[in-house]
C-alpha cells in the first residue's frame, strides 16, 4: 500500500526549550485508519499541527501525497481536513454559511448537494440556518467535522474528536468515518478512548514524551507485545503460594482463591502443563481455569510506563 504521508526525522522545539517531538519518522498509508495514542503532552497534537501546516517544524520533513508541506503548502493543505480539539467557530454565522465559506477557502466550486448530504450525515440539516451561537456543544463539534470535510479532502485528521461528546455523536461520527474509509479517505485520529482505536483502527501508534514508541497493525501489536494470563480458581483459599510453585512467578489474589500466571502464548514452551501438574501435586483443588489476552489498553499502559523496553 502506498504512503500518502511520509514524516522523516521530525522534531519540534518550542521557544522555551520544550522538545515536543523528537526525531519522529513514520509513513501513513493511503486509505488506512491510523490511531495515535499517548498521554496528555505526548506530542500528538504537535505532530498533527505540523502535518497540517499550522506549526512549523524545527527539524525534519513531511511529504503529503508527493508534496512538501512547506514548499507546496497550498497543495498539501487542500488535501487535508482537520477537526481540532478546540471549538474554533465564528459564533454569529449560520451553519450553512460556515461550511460554504470553508469550502470556498480551498477554491472549490459550490456544491449544495454535497454539503446537504454532509449535514444530513452529521444530523445537522435541520440546524443549517441556525447561528453557531445557538447550538449545543455537541452540535458545534458536528459543525467542526462538517467544516473539515466541506472541501472533500483526501486525508482527515481527527484530534480527540469524541472527547466530552455524547454517545449519539460518537455513533454518527464512526458511521461517517466508515463511510469515508470506503470512499478512500485516509483517516488519522488521536484519542484517549482506547476502545475506539481498538474497534476502528487498522494500525496503532503510541507516542510518549515526543517520541514514537511503536507503530504497527493492531493485531500484530497484540501478537508481539500482548501477554496471555491463565487464571486458576481454587476450591479453597490459601494464605500464601506454596514453595513448589514459586518457579512460575504466580500472583495470588487478595482473597487467596485465585492464582494468575502470565505467559507468552507464542512461546514454544508456555509451562502451563507443568504448572497444572505442580498445582495438583501441591494438593490444591481446582475449581476453574480460564485464560485472557492483553487488551490494547494493557499494551498502551505498559508502553507508556516502560518505553525503554520497546525496540
Amino acid at each position: 500500500m502506498n504512503s500518502v504521508i511520509s514524516v522523516t526525522n521530525l522534531s519540534k522545539v518550542y521557544g522555551g526549550g520544550h522538545r515536543a517531538l523528537n526525531d519522529v519518522s513514520l509513513d501513513i498509508r493511503a486509505g488506512e485508519i491510523l490511531a495515535l495514542l499517548g498521554p496528555n503532552g505526548a506530542g500528538k497534537t504537535t505532530l498533527i499541527s505540523i502535518i497540517c501546516g499550522i506549526v512549523n517544524p524545527t527539524e525534519g520533513s513531511v511529504i503529503v501525497d508527493g508534496h512538501d508541506i512547506i514548499d507546496e503548502y497550498r497543495i498539501t493543505r487542500s488535501k487535508i481536513g482537520l477537526v481540532p480539539q478546540e471549538l474554533t467557530l465564528s459564533m454569529f454565522v449560520s451553519v450553512w454559511d460556515t461550511i460554504c465559506f470553508s469550502r470556498g477557502l480551498f477554491g472549490k466550486k459550490p456544491d449544495p448537494a454535497y454539503l446537504e448530504q454532509l449535514l444530513k450525515d452529521l444530523s445537522l440539516w435541520d440546524k443549517k440556518d441556525n447561528d453557531i451561537l445557538t447550538l449545543s456543544g455537541g452540535m458545534k463539534r458536528r459543525v467542526l467535522i462538517a467544516k473539515a470535510l466541506s472541501h472533500e479532502p483526501e486525508i482527515l485528521f481527527l484530534d480527540e474528536p469524541t472527547a466530552g461528546v455524547d454517545v449519539e455523536l460518537r455513533k454518527d461520527m464512526w458511521d461517517l468515518v466508515e463511510k469515508l474509509r470506503q470512499s478512500g479517505v485516509t483517516i488519522i485520529l488521536t484519542t484517549h478512548y482506547i476502545e475506539e482505536a481498538e474497534e476502528i483502527a487498522d494500525r496503532v501508534g503510541v507516542i510518549n514524551k515526543g517520541e514514537l514508541i511503536v507503530i504497527d497493525e493492531k493485531e500484530a501489536l497484540k501478537h508481539k507485545l500482548g501477554k496471555r494470563q491463565m487464571i486458576v480458581e481454587l476450591e479453597e483459599s490459601i494464605s500464601s503460594i506454596p514453595q513448589s510453585l514459586t518457579l512460575w512467578s504466580l500472583e495470588l489474589s487478595s482473597e487467596g482463591d485465585q492464582l494468575t500466571y502470565t505467559y507468552d502464548s507464542h512461546s514454544e514452551h508456555t509451562g502451563i502443563a507443568e504448572l497444572l501438574r505442580a498445582i495438583d501435586q501441591a494438593g490444591l483443588l481446582l475449581k476453574d481455569v480460564n485464560t485472557s489476552q492483553s487488551s490494547l489498553e494493557d499494551i498502551f499502559i505498559n508502553l507508556v510506563n516502560t518505553p525503554s523496553q520497546v525496540s
